[in-house]
């Protein structure tokens, strides 16, 4: 089994990105299963019906979210009948929209869950008891189970990588828009890296207009964000499993803007 994932897709750059490069990547790794994250696809803030469903037509079988899900008020109108999307999984109960997704490949199962961690974000359920709750339910369907944890803090991610170690086939993070060098297996087989990196702008603030970004951090008074124009990057990981332990054997990461050009 191997699984495309896209890190965190930002406003219209990021979306002309997947356009053109997803194709690509699927010619080049043809991955079983693709899964993007969308929660900034809408100018940033969000996903729309229309943003959702061309991801799809595009080749993405999987969307997950984070802490922007509902920043784009059009998800209320969709989301209960996306059955692709993933929001957050501990999101309070009755919370439109599902945590967890069970994908049928060529007769192949594979679980896809989307968490949000709590330090320096809003306070949420447990992720690490969401984790458990969710993970013992589709072990009883699959031993391949992709997880998302949307999370600020470096620490938080890390010790969700450990604590779902053997129990999870793949941890990759994302929300802090920087891709980080540590891919890796962990010793009981979880491919884990701790941010796959943002694709969108590549001369912003995580995206955003740098002038704007830098004006808040001079003058420290209100400014509108806006989505940065100009060069554009994806950033990406591709992963290995055994669909017979559920074990991860190789995660790689991708990295695709005019300094790291991966189709040279």
């Amino acid at each position: 089994m191997r699984i495309l994932f896209i890190g965190d897709v930002v406003g219209s750059p990021g979306r002309d990105m997947v356009k053109d490069y997803l194709p690509k990547l699927q010619a080049k790794y043809k991955p079983n299963v693709t899964i993007i994250n969308g929660e900034n696809a809408a100018a940033g803030k969000g996903i729309t019906n229309k943003i959702y469903r061309s991801f799809l037509e595009q080749g993405a079988h999987a969307i997950t979210l984070g802490n922007h899900t509902w920043d784009n008020k059009d998800i209320f109108e969709f989301i209960d009948d996306a059955k692709c999307i993933v929001r957050p999984a501990n999101f309070p109960e009755g919370t439109p929209g599902s945590g967890a997704l069970l994908l049928n490949i060529n007769g192949t199962e594979i679980g896809i869950i989307n968490l949000q961690g709590r330090t320096f974000l809003p306070p949420l359920d447990c992720p690490f008891k969401k984790a458990d709750e969710l993970i013992t339910a589709m072990k009883k369907r699959t031993k391949i189970i992709f997880v998302d944890f949307h999370a600020e803090a470096t620490s938080e991610k890390i010790a969700m990588g450990w604590y779902l170690d053997g129990k999870a086939s793949a941890v990759v993070g994302t929300h802090t828009h920087v891709q980080t060098a540590d891919n890796r297996i962990l010793p009981n087989g979880t491919a884990y890296i701790t941010d796959v990196g943002m694709t969108g702008p590549y001369d912003g603030i995580l995206g955003i207009d740098k002038d704007v970004v830098l004006k808040r951090f001079l003058t420290n008074l209100p400014v509108r964000f806006e989505i940065a124009s100009g060069r554009v990057q994806l950033s990406g990981v591709i992963i290995e499993i055994d669909s017979k332990t559920g074990k991860a054997q190789k995660i790689d990461r991708i990295q695709i803007n005019e300094d790291h050009s991966f189709f040279e």
